[in-house]
């Protein structure tokens, strides 16, 4: 059930895994919180790319690949290059340190990102479990 990253695809199935994941509706019930996630070019991605995704307790209430960041106002832009997303999605690049050493810049709430830790892992885990083959 892994899907090529990243593809529409992809997006489509993490909604399906993030909606049904026990685990990630227990750990990130309080979370409040929309997200663009922007990929910047690299390897075989030619152009950026936005992914939307809207999370709310527990729940991924809407997702959506995007033309540019001026469709939403997300409560959090997290924007990457291909390689570093690539690396989180595999599992050899911990998010939180990405997060720190600003491989993953992130626009929004820092201090509301830091004191929900466990839904940000989490989350990752979920992407990393349905990420199947990463382009090279």
């Amino acid at each position: 059930m892994t899907t090529m990253f990243p593809s529409p695809e992809w997006l489509e199935k993490l909604d399906e895994k993030l909606n049904s994941d026990a685990q990630y509706a227990r750990i990130a019930r309080n979370w409040e919180g929309d997200m663009c996630v922007v990929i910047e070019p690299g390897g075989p991605l030619k152009e950026q790319l936005f992914y939307y995704l809207d999370l709310w307790h527990g729940k991924c209430r809407k997702t959506a690949v995007l033309k540019d960041l001026s469709e939403v106002k997300p409560a959090f832009v997290l924007k990457a290059s291909y390689e570093n997303i690539a690396r989180i999605m595999k599992g050899e690049l911990d998010p939180m340190q990405a997060m720190m050493t600003r491989k993953l810049q992130v626009q929004g709430s820092m201090a509301y990102m830091m004191r929900n830790v466990p839904t940000v892992l989490d989350f990752v885990r979920c992407c990393r479990e349905i990420t199947g083959e990463i382009l090279k």
